[in-house]
């Protein structure tokens, strides 16, 4: 698994300061993505354990979250990572074009945004998005943090 860029961002999980790993090799390709460079498989640096564990403890007692934007195509290491996280008392969250994700993933995920860009019925905050962003052990849908009234 290869991640592109690591970022500590505050708008992708509201309420939560998240570490974010941008994982290259994704195959959905939507018209419009704002990160084409992640479709090409390897692209960025990998992503091996003793590098996001040293991340993870680094951050431990600033940041709360851990959210990868993709990944869910490298199943055994995006789990591992996940369990890693959560072990580690970290929220976590995937974002996925994908409108359903294995069992094995979202039992490891607190939050799960879902849904593939569509230029025309904009992200999660537009009011007429097609994704959605959930909390999963509830399944409650919480579009409504990031639209405004």
């Amino acid at each position: 698994m290869f991640y592109h860029d690591f970022q500590v961002v505050f708008q992708e999980v509201p309420g939560e300061i998240s570490l974010c790993f941008s994982i290259s090799g994704c195959p959905l390709r939507c018209e419009g993505c704002h990160s084409p460079f992640l479709w090409k498989e390897g692209n960025g640096n990998e992503l091996t354990s003793e590098y996001f564990q040293a991340l993870l403890n680094r951050y431990s007692g600033f940041a709360t979250c851990v959210v990868f934007m993709g990944g869910e195509w490298h199943r055994e290491e995006l789990v591992a990572h996940l369990k890693y996280a959560r072990q580690q008392g970290y929220s976590t969250c995937l974002y996925t074009g994908e409108d359903h994700i294995p069992f094995n993933i979202l039992e490891h995920l607190t939050w799960i945004k879902t849904g593939r860009w569509d230029k025309d019925l904009g992200g999660l905050d537009s009011h007429t998005t097609n994704q959605m962003f959930k909390e999963v052990k509830t399944n409650r849908m919480l579009n409504h943090l990031f639209t405004s009234k």
